[in-house]
């Protein structure tokens, strides 16, 4: 399985972006999918993921009506639209499978092992 995110860049504050998750290898249905983030010396933090069954999302109260998490099933992709973006939300932004499909669990006290396919990521940068 093979994970490849894209559609980071520059925006300004207030801006919107939607970041891509493409999955090969694999069929997205199969697994949960979490969205990631670590910000410049902070660690790697969870924000948002999704079950597959019934579509249905957790997220982190730091991203709560700011971030949606959508799945395209017809081109094996998942989609974080990133809404009215400040400059703390400045980091690297990742997606992970993880193989309960309904196994969607994200935030503190969550391990990042729970997920086992990682992209590469994909920078997101805030400033005016």
């Amino acid at each position: 399985l093979q994970i490849v995110e894209s559609g980071g860049g520059l925006v300004q504050p207030g801006g919107s972006l939607r970041l891509s998750c493409a999955l090969s290898g694999g069929t997205l249905d199969r697994y949960a999918i979490g969205w990631f983030r670590q910000a410049p010396g902070k660690e790697r933090e969870g924000i948002l993921c999704a079950n597959s069954n019934d579509g249905s999302t957790k997220s982190t109260d730091s991203v709560k009506g700011q971030f949606i998490i959508a799945r395209n099933r017809a081109k094996n992709t998942v989609y974080l639209q990133m809404n009215s973006l400040k400059p703390e939300d400045k980091a690297v932004y990742y997606c992970a499978t993880e193989p309960d499909k309904n196994g969607c669990l994200i935030g503190p006290g969550v391990p990042l092992v729970k997920y086992d396919y990682w992209g590469q990521g994909t920078q997101v940068t805030v400033s005016l």
